[in-house]
């Protein structure tokens, strides 16, 4: 299933997942996003998303494990796999990989982390 993808491109209350840690992070994800789509050839704010995808990963992965989350295996690999695509990127980015990256971050929050939701 595919969800709107808000304009101007920001977290909203639609996106809440009820763990602040995450809240928080999600919001720095659409931040960056909406950066590196404001400014494609800035290689600073690409190094950004980079860095705040991982360290988001890498917090709501440790969550998952410490509830021992049944749905870890696959969303572990979704997270894998948008990595592995963000390590190939260099700026200029383009228009259809932020497009991309707008609605994979969507549809994996509402299609995937609501899964967890009160779970962790």
């Amino acid at each position: 299933m595919s969800y709107p993808i808000p304009e101007p491109y920001c977290w909203d209350e639609s996106f809440k997942v009820f763990y602040d840690l995450l809240d928080e992070e999600h919001k720095g994800l659409f931040k960056g996003v909406f950066d590196v789509a404001k400014a494609p050839g800035d290689a600073g704010a690409l190094a950004h998303l980079k860095d705040v995808v991982n360290k988001h990963f890498k917090d709501e992965e440790e969550m998952m494990t410490k509830a021992n989350y049944s749905d870890i295996g696959p969303h572990k690999q979704a997270h894998a796999d948008f990595v592995g695509k963000l390590k190939g990127l260099s700026a200029p980015v383009s228009a259809d990989t932020i497009q991309y990256a707008k609605e994979w971050l969507v549809n994996h929050i509402k299609g995937t982390d609501f899964k967890y939701k009160g779970k962790l």
